[in-house]
């Protein structure tokens, strides 16, 4: 767990989002949901995309991205 006083307590990390498992690329404290725009403490961070290498705070937001990737691929032009 991050301190305050580690230098990062304030800055966005950089992650890439792995089958599992993640790999940080950037310290930081936290990163941004991709469905609600709040911050998630990277101790906390439990659910992403690995295909949209995006992070999500909980299962509920991570459904809604599911949702609207599986809307927008499966529209017919």
């Amino acid at each position: 767990m991050m301190n305050r006083f580690d230098g990062n307590s304030s800055r966005e990390a950089k992650i890439r989002y792995l089958d599992g498992d993640f790999q940080i690329v950037l310290a930081g404290s936290h990163v941004i949901c991709a469905t609600t725009g709040k911050a998630i403490p990277v101790d906390e961070l439990r659910y992403w995309s690995v295909v949209r290498q995006e992070p999500y705070i909980d299962a509920a937001a991570s459904l809604e991205a599911e949702r609207r990737a599986g809307a927008l691929s499966g529209r017919q032009p």
